[in-house]
């Protein structure tokens, strides 16, 4: 088919003025040009699509019909048109993040929430899941981004640092430990704590803090999540070292978290996307946004 845009655009605006002169006029083009390119269409067509008279030109019956259907598409465009440049003024769109449970469930949620308050047009869709899942999510294109701590994770993934992220006590608010300012590594000899399982990458962490002080922890219980840590910790079953973001799932004033010093140990959280893919405009408008929140976050 080789019917053009401006064919239509031509048509619709002799239909519209009834004349090729004042349709000529205010397509701001030649007489001549605009009667040519009626005529090709006609020949495209295989139909007359105007009566011509010397007073008026008017639509046959099968111009009356295209002009319906090429009305239609005219404006179907306009509508596509439209919504990119929209999605390219970041006003709408929808977009996939990944994320390890404690982020996904006390942090992004308020994240989430002031970026579609002020993006009401970007639908954002989680998917709480482990390291493993999240790295083959943004490979395959299943999220846009994601969000966590990570070891290195390929050329094909691109790591970006957001914010940094340090160890930190969490204890019950009458322990020993809570009224102090902070901790030190070296008297946690004696307290029982509640750890994470060996296959966190937080549990690894902590081990290095007690390595670098030469004392064993006394380990009262390991467990998968976070959550679970502090719901002992709560319980008065023993002291946690956990990442300071952690404090965002501590309701209520019965859990202090105080910084653990000599050493500091620290940890990047990152931001994940792939390196084979540009983010669309909706992903990267909410990458800049976490990225301002988590900073605030870890201001705060």
């Amino acid at each position: 088919m080789k019917i053009t845009l401006k064919q239509i655009q031509s048509f619709l605006a002799v239909a519209e003025a009834g004349s090729f002169s004042l349709a000529a006029k205010r397509l701001n083009t030649a007489q001549p040009a605009l009667s040519q390119s009626i005529k090709d269409l006609e020949t495209d067509l295989g139909v007359r699509l105007f009566d011509r008279t010397t007073r008026r030109v008017e639509l046959t019956a099968a111009g009356e019909e295209f002009r319906h259907s090429s009305a239609k598409v005219l404006e179907d465009l306009e509508h596509a048109v439209e919504g990119l440049h929209m999605l390219a003024d970041r006003r709408r769109g929808k977009l996939r993040v990944a994320a390890p449970p404690l982020l996904a469930s006390f942090v992004l949620p308020q994240v989430i929430a002031s970026f579609q308050s002020a993006s009401p047009g970007i639908a954002v869709q989680l998917s709480d899941v482990g390291t493993e899942q999240i790295l083959e999510a943004v490979r395959s294109g299943r999220a846009d981004c994601a969000v966590g701590t990570f070891p290195p994770a390929g050329d094909d993934i691109e790591r970006q640092p957001l914010v940094r992220d340090s160890l930190m006590l969490f204890c019950r608010e009458d322990s020993a430990f809570a009224a102090r300012d902070s901790a030190v590594w070296s008297g946690l000899a004696e307290a029982p704590l509640v750890t994470l399982t060996r296959d966190s990458g937080i549990r690894l962490l902590v081990e290095v803090g007690f390595e670098s002080v030469r004392i064993e922890p006394r380990i009262s219980f390991e467990v998968t999540q976070i959550t679970t840590a502090l719901a002992l910790v709560e319980a008065g079953l023993g002291v946690a070292v956990l990442p300071a973001y952690a404090r965002a799932a501590v309701r209520g004033p019965a859990i202090r978290a105080l910084p653990l010093e000599e050493p500091v140990i620290t940890r990047e959280i990152m931001l994940l996307k792939s390196r084979d893919r540009m983010p669309t405009p909706a992903a990267q408008a909410f990458i800049e946004h976490l990225t301002r929140a988590l900073r605030r976050l870890a201001a705060a």
